[in-house]
């Protein structure tokens, strides 16, 4: 049976469900309901109307209920009955069982269009409206980082530096405008639109019609832009709402997005990328990106491993205006460890070919981004002490004319997401064909990034390696989301790799030996003090 709406003379609305059943009472659901949005003494109400029994009538004051989406043809309403400070209670509510997402979204966007003429006095877009109610994005995103993400990137001075990353931005344009089959007399959703520039290049494209949609008070920037250029934003509609809460009329043939962060997944709005995928996209259809891979591998930097091991040095000052800092250096030392490097490195530094790790957007579930854990194995082609793992990603554009991949390797031209590496605490040492393997196991917080647990052994090698004892164990707990930006340092390695080992081997023996003279008991006190491990067989 499809959705009845109405509206008439008296301004109300009324809308046919399968069923409603009270939440506190089991078992009890109507046949047939008919769910009115009506004004009652000037107070906007929802009311559910069982026709066997025109007395069992349930209310709702619009202006204290909310509506959350189980499924996608189930919803709950709850009546809120007071609010304390930031916490709420709620005096009942109701399960609503449509038939069909349709109805479900059609609903939906009733609800919100009545609710914010009455409370918020909002602007209804003509395709879809932003929903007030908790959204998924809301439970998982803590509101402090979530402010700070959308007040950053409401900002034109941080949309210039993407837009100026044209390595980035000229393999978005290329990808699009090299695929125009797949855009021409399509509908298309952007993604976190930001300045709307994908949404204008769809337009190019041909896309018969683009909704952008973006949370932060940059929407407001993507409308001017779009009105500076009439030609194109007459098919563009700009939606300033989350992925997670705007609903929209029609489904879209292909959604293009840049949700990429460091290491592909900071930020988590790969997770958003999937949710409209869910909530909107038609069936097989067009994800652009389409796939991201992340590539790890071991290196050897020992300046990169001098320069931060040094900073803690700083606290081990026992006269420090008449106060002795040496408490706190164990905590330094490892705190610098935590975080880990983004800069743009020479591959020359790798000891080992690269391993990829797969995302496919098309068919990733959300909650796969929530932890993911990824089996390590390398052979080192050098002799030399590894540091840590370096990370990168690239992502491919599968259009059904070209594809394109858009990567952040090294040797690669330099982009705004550089790449990363994770520095350990204890270096494990290594020689030409040994095996080294481990696990970085990654798992998203609330503060919009993940927590990186790495862990690097180097194997027996050798007589008896088919034994496959480990040697040696590091390993280390580090925040993408508290990175260090070494931007601004030189990155100049000239030598070959064998060359290079070898005077990184002896410039380290140099600073080993000066660090033995003048108090080598500190230093190894230091390492032992920041819970690095090294297992020796």
């Amino acid at each position: 049976m499809e959705v009845s709406a109405r509206q008439n003379k008296q301004k109300e609305q009324d809308f046919l469900v399968a069923s409603i059943s009270q939440l506190s009472i089991s078992n009890s659901t109507s046949p047939r309901v008919v769910a009115k949005f009506h004004y009652d003494s000037g107070v906007a109400e929802l009311r559910f109307d069982p026709e066997s029994d025109p007395k069992a009538s349930v209310h709702f004051d619009l202006h204290t209920s909310r509506l959350f989406k189980l499924s996608q043809s189930e919803s709950v309403c709850i009546s809120e009955a007071s609010e304390t400070d930031k916490e709420k209670s709620y005096s009942r509510g109701i399960s609503i069982q449509f038939r069909n997402e349709e109805e479900s979204r059609n609903f939906h966007c009733a609800f919100e269009q009545w609710k914010k003429e009455v409370v918020v006095q909002g602007s209804d877009f003509p395709n879809g409206t932003a929903s007030s109610s908790q959204s998924k994005f809301d439970d998982k995103i803590e509101a402090s980082s979530a402010k700070m993400y959308f007040h950053y990137y409401g900002q034109l001075l941080h949309q210039q530096n993407m837009m100026q990353d044209y390595v980035r931005t000229g393999t978005y344009y290329a990808a699009v405008m090299e695929n125009r089959v797949d855009f021409v007399g399509r509908v298309v959703v952007d993604v976190g639109a930001g300045s709307g520039i994908l949404s204008l290049f769809a337009a190019q494209a041909g896309a018969r019609h683009v909704y952008a949609v973006e949370a932060s008070e940059m929407a407001e920037y993507a409308r001017k832009l779009i009105d500076g250029n009439p030609s194109l934003g007459e098919r563009i509609t700009v939606i300033k709402g989350k992925v997670e809460e705007v609903e929209l009329r029609e489904k879209a043939d292909i959604l293009i997005s840049e949700p990429m962060g460091t290491l592909l997944v900071n930020e988590r709005m790969l997770e958003s990328y999937i949710i409209a995928r869910d909530r909107f996209l038609v069936p097989n259809g067009k994800m652009f990106p389409t796939i991201g891979r992340i590539h790890m591998a071991p290196f050897s930097d020992e300046y990169l491993y001098m320069e931060i091991a040094n900073k803690a040095l700083f606290w081990q000052q026992q006269n420090y205006y008449g106060v002795n800092l040496a408490p706190l250096q164990s905590t330094a030392f490892q705190g610098y460890f935590s975080q880990p490097v983004v800069d743009a490195f020479d591959p020359r530094l790798l000891v080992a070919p690269a391993v990829s790790h797969v995302i496919d957007f098309t068919s990733t579930k959300e909650e796969d981004l929530y932890e993911i854990d990824i089996p390590l194995k390398f052979v080192s082609t050098v002799g030399t002490r590894v540091h840590g793992l370096a990370c990168w990603f690239d992502v491919l554009f599968d259009g059904s004319t070209v594809q394109r991949w858009l990567t952040t390797g090294p040797g690669a031209p330099t982009t705004h997401w550089y790449q990363l590496r994770c520095v350990l605490a204890q270096p494990i040492y290594v020689m030409p064909g040994q095996e080294i393997v481990g696990r970085l196991h990654m798992v998203s917080h609330k503060a919009q990034s993940y927590t990186l647990h790495l862990t690097l052994s180097a194997k027996m090698w050798g007589p008896g390696a088919e034994q496959g004892g480990i040697l040696q164990t590091s390993s280390g707990k580090l925040d993408l989301k508290e990175p260090y930006y070494r931007l601004s340092q030189p990155q100049a390695y000239p030598l070959p790799q064998d060359q290079q080992s070898n005077q990184l081997l002896q410039t380290q023996d140099i600073q080993i030996q000066a660090q033995d003279e003048e108090g080598s008991d500190l230093m190894q006190q230091t390492l032992q003090d920041s819970g690095a491990e090294l297992h020796s067989l």
